[in-house]
């Protein structure tokens, strides 16, 4: 909305206006307002939580210092959709077609989160929503953002990206093209007006020039193919937000591990957003140039500067748990962003610890079930899925028994932020890997 007020009063000579046109300036004020947000308005709502005796049912589950957790304020995703709300609201330019989608995805993430929670706790029903109730509203968000993508005419991808030299005699601070896709479409020659296509190009690491067209995996040509590859990647996009959201969902089970690994994710996103919505970044990256991207980079602040926020309560031992209310809406937001900036085949990497902690539910699961029916009892690859758990136990029969001492909970957390860490220089890196 302020974005929006200086943007009406550029006639006028308004120290500091020109600032507003800046995604790094817009992007430390959201990330600012977020962060005071979560850490302020946070203690009150865990207040009003915890008036509200809005607490967490935990199951003995033998887990070293579970059962001292029972009680503790959750639903405390509230407070991260707050503080990314407001000041995204506030700072960023909400004509944009990427605002918008990250906004509807987040609304929409976080209804069914609260859904789910709001059964839980005053429902007393700990199933929370049924499965398949979830998982209907995660794929119908996902088709909304799929065929936005197909239809809408502001998500294009720009090829032949001028040389830098040009871009740089067409505007001194390349910071400022990313204003809006309006504006750099708007001020575009022709010639480059038909350089800015719909494409469903994606980015994939390790060859030259660092891009597939799910179109090669299209089994018709022609008109037939032209349906057939945007339907591809409408499902691909279904799956990855469902995907996401779910393997956040499945990692938050310890304090501050969820969290703490999704701000680490958040940055390399906005990181990528930034850079792949700058023409002179994007050139001299040999990246894929997407218009009007950048302000993703924006939205991206605020998710980080919530989540360090919230940290700041969620860290061990927690205050407040965001429960699915948080869970879901993250990975939600996650999904979106990669499928929005065609980073989504880098996921598997960039979040590998949601991807292993996902993988081993499944085959766990999977496992059980085969040696159940082989041999009349189940048996466990980990001593206990997710894989978080796994290094929390001792003493279960399972194929995989190391580590055999339990470790503590605060230390499985950290090591899994730096392996988060590890994984977000490497996603970085395959920037310049070919």
């Amino acid at each position: 909305m302020i974005y929006h007020i200086f943007q009406l009063l550029s006639d006028y000579d308004i120290p500091g206006q020109g600032l507003f046109t800046y995604l790094s300036f817009r992007a430390i004020l959201t990330f600012t307002t977020a962060l005071l947000i979560s850490i302020i308005a946070g203690k009150r709502i865990i207040r009003w939580i915890q008036r509200k005796q809005i607490g967490e049912e935990i199951r003995d589950l033998g887990l070293e210092g579970q059962m001292q957790k029972k009680g503790t304020p959750t639903m405390g995703g509230i407070i991260i959709f707050l503080s990314i709300i407001v000041p995204v609201l506030l700072f960023s330019d909400l004509t944009n077609i990427y605002t918008i989608l990250l906004l509807i995805s987040t609304i929409g993430f976080f209804i069914i989160g609260l859904s789910d929670d709001y059964i839980k706790v005053f429902k007393k029903k700990k199933e929370g929503l049924s499965p398949k109730a979830k998982l209907l509203a995660q794929t119908l968000i996902g088709f909304i953002i799929g065929f936005t993508v197909w239809f809408s005419d502001d998500i294009v991808v720009r090829v032949n990206v001028p040389s830098a030299d040009h871009v740089t005699s067409i505007v001194a601070a390349g910071d400022s093209l990313n204003v809006n896709t309006a504006r750099i479409v708007g001020d575009a020659s022709q010639a480059e007006k038909q350089d800015m296509v719909k494409s469903t190009k994606t980015t994939i690491p390790f060859v030259k020039n660092h891009e597939f067209d799910y179109k090669w995996i299209s089994p018709f040509k022609g008109a037939a193919g032209w349906y057939c590859k945007w339907a591809i990647y409408v499902l691909m996009i279904v799956f990855v937000i469902t995907a996401c959201s779910n393997g956040v969902n499945l990692t938050d089970g310890m304090d501050g591990l969820a969290t703490g690994t999704s701000a680490i994710v958040g940055v390399v996103l906005g990181i990528f957003a930034w850079l792949g919505g700058n023409v002179v970044n994007a050139n001299y990256l040999n990246i894929m140039y997407i218009p009007g991207s950048g302000e993703i980079a924006v939205f991206m602040a605020a998710f980080v500067g919530a989540l360090i926020g919230f940290l700041w309560n969620n860290a061990f031992p927690a205050q407040v748990f965001m429960g699915d209310t948080g869970s879901l809406m993250l990975g939600g937001i996650i999904g979106v962003c990669a499928i929005l900036i065609r980073k989504e085949l880098l996921l598997p990497i960039l979040c590998g610890v949601f991807f292993v902690e996902s993988l081993s539910v499944m085959m766990q699961t999977f496992y059980f079930k085969v040696t159940k029916k082989k041999y009349g009892q189940g048996r466990r690859i980990f001593k206990m899925a997710p894989l978080h758990h796994h290094f929390q136990k001792e003493g279960i029969p399972a194929l995989i028994q190391k580590p055999a001492r339990a470790i503590p909970e605060a230390k499985i957390v950290v090591r899994f932020w730096i392996i988060g860490m590890i994984l977000a220089v490497i996603t970085i890196a395959l920037l310049k890997i070919r």
